[in-house]
């Protein structure tokens, strides 16, 4: 047997005609930039999450990055975050001339760990970007308060968790600031690159809408420095498609992930833990296994395809050296980051896929 880790294919053919119809649409109309199809694809994530303002943009890498221009971080800023994530958290912190702070995690659920958040503000701190890992969110309440407390602001991460409720309310509706991704790979991803940032503040959305068309108030009139971080009109109506079936979508990856922890709670792996006030959308399923290179060679050779999210922490990378940070000092993501596996992940899993991936993998851990 093969199994495909993410099954884009699959995700294509299901919805085919639907996204050819919606793609020649826009190819008969060449309305390639800022078309019809992302009014409606920002009112139909507005009305997803509950925030009141949504913007579609080029990435959720983009999407960071617009946020913090949008809440005017500068170059000497703090801003504290996680050292368990891809890089794009931290490199956009960097990018504006700011200075990554990094925060052990809970090895719960492999997100920033509150309690160890105030030691690290200072007077240069001016927000804290938890990230919504493997598809579940932070303690935003208490995130929330601590960031109250010291006039901060609180920018959440959440390319992996959209569509994830936390106490009620959904991922990217939790804080100031939300951003997300539409990378393929994502529990909802278009056929390319993609994001938004969510807000419940109208001055910040206004901000972040200029700023993401190199800071026009109207055209040719430019208020701020900004950037070309617009969502093309292809990709928007890819997501307008998909966002129709996201709940279904949810819901099996749910059900995948309960199969997988089912069949593996005998065995000796770590498995993933989703906390009582929350759900995931499991952008990964993530277990923690000793010897991981052996049991991802021998998965391999079984045709099971698996992933490392991620093998080195950030503080430990080459491009962070200057921060100072050595190995130790964040010792939970050390050890997450040497142990930590994914395996396949995606709606379209089957029992029989599930039962083999399973069988196999406890058989090698024996």
């Amino acid at each position: 047997m093969k199994i495909d880790f993410a099954n884009l294919k699959l995700a294509y053919q299901e919805h085919k005609e639907s996204f050819d119809l919606a793609i020649n649409k826009i190819v008969s109309s060449a309305s390639y930039i800022m078309g019809a199809e992302i009014d409606t694809l920002e009112k139909n994530l507005s009305e997803f999450t509950g925030a009141p303002y949504a913007l579609s943009c080029s990435s959720g890498t983009d999407a960071l990055l617009l946020a913090m221009m949008a809440i005017d971080i500068k170059p000497g800023d703090e801003i504290i975050t996680t050292p368990f994530t891809f890089i794009a958290t931290a490199e956009t912190i960097a990018f504006l001339g700011a200075k990554p702070v990094f925060v052990d995690i809970e090895e719960a659920t492999y997100n920033i760990n509150p309690s160890l958040i105030e030691s690290k503000i200072t007077s240069k701190t001016k927000a804290i970007i938890p990230v919504s890992i493997f598809g579940q969110t932070s303690n935003m309440d208490k995130i929330n308060e601590i960031a109250s407390r010291n006039n901060l602001y609180v920018i959440e991460d959440a390319a992996q968790s959209f569509g994830a409720v936390y106490n009620k309310k959904r991922s990217c509706n939790l804080s100031h600031i939300g951003c997300t991704s539409f990378f393929p790979a994502k529990p909802l991803g278009c056929f390319g690159d993609g994001g938004a940032i969510f807000t419940q503040n109208k001055e910040l959305s206004d901000k972040i809408n200029s700023l993401r068309l190199h800071g026009q108030t109207q055209r040719y009139y430019h208020k701020y420095i900004g950037m070309g971080g617009r969502l093309d009109t292809i990709q928007a109506a890819i997501l307008n498609v998909k966002l129709k079936y996201y709940e279904v979508d949810i819901k099996k990856r749910q059900e995948v992930a309960l199969k997988y922890t089912e069949k593996l709670k005998s065995s000796n792996l770590i498995l993933p833990k989703v906390m009582k006030d929350r759900t995931s959308v499991w952008a990964q399923y993530s277990v923690r296994v000793k010897n991981r290179s052996e049991v991802q060679n021998r998965l391999k050779e079984k045709g099971i395809p698996t992933a490392v999210h991620y093998p080195m922490p950030l503080h430990l990378q080459e491009c962070f050296k200057y921060l100072g940070y050595k190995n130790g000092d964040f010792a939970i993501s050390e050890t997450v980051s040497n142990e930590i596996l994914s395996l396949p992940m995606n709606p379209y899993l089957t029992e029989k896929e599930i039962n083999y991936i399973t069988t196999e993998l406890k058989t090698i851990l024996k």
